[in-house]
């Protein structure tokens, strides 16, 4: 192999350990058998799949032992606490449905294509559906899928909630001496916040629901209308995945005999939509709000604990900690490097407290 390719073969060993790591995790904490059971078998392909890219890469079976979770598994458990094990799940496909599209322009890996695609099916049909009654996602659905709506609020309340009120907490203490003051401030940020994020995330998630709804709407219309004209678009998708001609026009017919059957095929294959799972608005919401308050309480908790002259300095440091976990976690599920996700998060909001402190220094100070 060249460089690159020995590169390209060291981050997917990598990911699959962490991967591995993850699954693992999850058989743990999932206590229905059936499903535990699912996620142990994935952490076990997904370590062939390591010891596969190690052994390209020469390196010994010490090399691919599941890599360890860390704090991220304090961030695994809270998430798989709130949002259970079904949610969680299909946010893993999402990177089984990667794998296989790299791995599968890579000739020696296309075994590997073909398991990562009985994983995602496995991971979609957590929720009790067997597999096989569940298509694919559609190549281009993660533009449109509404199933990550309330992870995604989730993510960016914790984000928001922590940066945000640990600069407002930092930009007042700059500029003030009284505690009270700092907490009124902090609890102010914390409570204003979450609510307007969770009043945006309704809006927002119930906006994209409705035009998701009115998509599905013209195609159940299109296909009262144009019932042909519907079934030689669905052959054409089907022949364009690799069926003859005459295999797509058979299961392009025998779809469309059920009305509900050839919408719902429509909309997953046409649209790339998910029509039982278009995103929750009062999920979103909900999920906004309460991760905002975990992310924004940990600057003002030193405060309200009492911590007298070490709530400045206290504050500053759960904040960088939180700052670091976050980052930390959050790069861990999207694959990156978790030192490099919690160094980034943790300079990111470190600039923006370091230069609303200043601010309120010079405001203290003219005031």
């Amino acid at each position: 192999m060249n460089e690159e390719q020995t590169r390209q073969a060291r981050r997917f060993m990598q990911g699959e350990l962490r991967s591995a790591a993850i699954f693992h995790t999850l058989s743990k904490i999932e206590r229905e058998p059936r499903r535990a059971a699912t996620f142990q078998r994935i952490a076990d392909g997904d370590m062939r799949h390591a010891a596969r890219w190690a052994a390209l890469l020469g390196l010994g079976a010490q090399k691919t032992r599941p890599a360890r979770l860390g704090p991220a598994s304090l961030l695994l458990h809270f998430v798989t606490r709130v949002f259970g094990t079904s949610r969680v799940a299909r946010f893993m496909a999402r990177g089984e449905d990667r794998n296989v599209r790299r791995y599968w322009q890579i000739t020696e890996a296309q075994d590997m294509a073909r398991e990562e695609v009985e994983h995602s099916q496995a991971l979609r049909s957590i929720d009790g559906q067997p597999a096989a009654d569940r298509p694919l996602p559609h190549p281009e659905g993660g533009l449109l899928a509404g199933e990550g709506g309330t992870l995604r609020a989730a993510v960016l309340g914790v984000n928001d909630g922590l940066v945000s009120n640990f600069s407002l907490v930092m930009g007042v203490a700059g500029g003030v001496t009284n505690p009270d003051i700092v907490v009124l401030a902090g609890v102010a940020g914390l409570v204003a916040g979450a609510f307007s994020m969770a009043a945006g995330e309704y809006v927002s998630m119930r906006s994209q629901r409705d035009v998701f709804e009115n998509l599905i709407e013209q195609e159940r219309t299109e296909l009262a209308l144009w019932p042909e004209e519907e079934r030689q678009e669905l052959a054409e998708i089907y022949e364009s995945k690799g069926l003859t001609a005459e295999e797509a026009q058979r299961v392009a017919a025998r779809i469309m005999i059920r009305p509900d059957v050839a919408l719902d095929t429509h909309v997953r294959e046409e649209l790339g939509l998910d029509p039982d799972d278009l995103g929750s608005p009062w999920g979103a919401a909900f999920s906004s709000l309460t991760a905002f308050t975990a992310g924004a309480i940990v600057p003002i908790a030193p405060y309200l604990l009492g911590a007298g002259d070490l709530a400045f300095s206290l504050s500053a440091a759960f904040s960088a900690v939180a700052l670091v976990v976050v980052g930390a976690g959050l790069a861990w599920f999207s694959g990156v490097n978790p030192l490099w996700g919690g160094a980034r998060m943790l300079m990111v909001g470190g600039v923006a407290a370091a230069v609303t402190f200043a601010i309120g220094s010079l405001i203290g100070i003219a005031v």
